[in-house]
């Protein structure tokens, strides 16, 4: 089986490098393509990759091609690929708002598997959901599924609306995480703790409160009223956030990334 990446941006080269390490793959069976220059001289260094610049060179090969450019780049790079491709491949697309029936439309191919990944999986914590055309068989499933756990974990869900849905929680959610700890780096700083020591006490609290919540069966809610004692100082803390709505602006900013991703589908079809 070979596989053939376009796009290596953070993304792409984050999954070619993950696919690489698979059982299921053995060496230089990882197709990389990019149109930038530099990039392909750094991927010539490479030596588990086979790295191109033309379509024509390597799209016929592959029998799984992982789609990771850009939305904007979807019509035209699928437009040059349609007369390369074979009906028996699978493509892999990770481009936001980008449909199924659009790609099928645009490259005539009918097994479509559509994902939405997050950047953890940069260092092997990743969470990617996807979903399937049903024209993808269960063993076709469980590869292209097994290739993505190489990232960290992934989800199947029912319908694209879950994919659309995904982008305002997991995909997008890294960033929430990020807004929250440079506030809280932030108020170490005025409260006068040096950056260094910022850093550690945000990124060690974060670190060691996702392994309480992943180790236990309790909900979010539950461990902060373990935590928060009446008249102590982390009730003080949550009073303050409830006062000012915190709860609902975070939910309010996770739709908007959803609807976005509705929005991306529509302009892109």
């Amino acid at each position: 089986m070979k596989v053939l990446v376009i796009g290596a941006g953070n993304m792409g080269l984050t999954y070619a490098e993950g696919m690489s390490k698979s059982k299921m793959l053995k060496k230089n069976q990882i197709m990389i393509l990019d149109n930038s220059k530099e990039k392909l001289e750094e991927l010539h260094q490479i030596s588990h990759f086979d790295a191109y610049k033309n379509l024509e060179d390597c799209v016929p090969e592959a029998d799984i091609i992982f789609i990771a450019v850009k939305p904007y780049h979807a019509e035209e790079l699928f437009g040059r690929m349609a007369t390369l491709v074979k009906p028996e491949q699978i493509i892999i697309s990770i481009m936001a708002g980008v449909t199924i029936d659009t790609i099928k439309k645009l490259t005539g191919l009918e097994k479509i598997v559509r994902a939405m990944p997050n950047l953890p999986a940069q260092v092997g914590k990743g969470l990617t959901s996807y979903v399937t055309s049903k024209s993808v068989s269960r063993i076709e499933r469980l590869t292209v599924e097994s290739l993505l756990d190489s990232t960290g974990k992934s989800i199947l869900v029912s319908n694209e609306k879950f994919i659309d849905a995904s982008t305002g929680i997991s995909g997008s959610g890294p960033a929430y995480v990020f807004y929250f700890m440079q506030s809280m780096t932030e108020a170490a700083l005025q409260m006068g703790f040096s950056e260094s020591v910022s850093k550690v006490l945000v990124s060690q609290t974060f670190t060691g409160a996702v392994e309480l919540f992943n180790q236990s069966s309790l909900s979010a809610n539950s461990w902060m009223q373990k935590v928060a004692s009446k008249g102590g100082t982390t009730r003080a803390a949550l009073d303050s956030m409830e006062d000012n709505n915190v709860n609902e602006l975070i939910k309010e900013a996770a739709y908007a990334a959803f609807n976005r991703a509705i929005e991306m589908g529509k302009e892109n079809k």
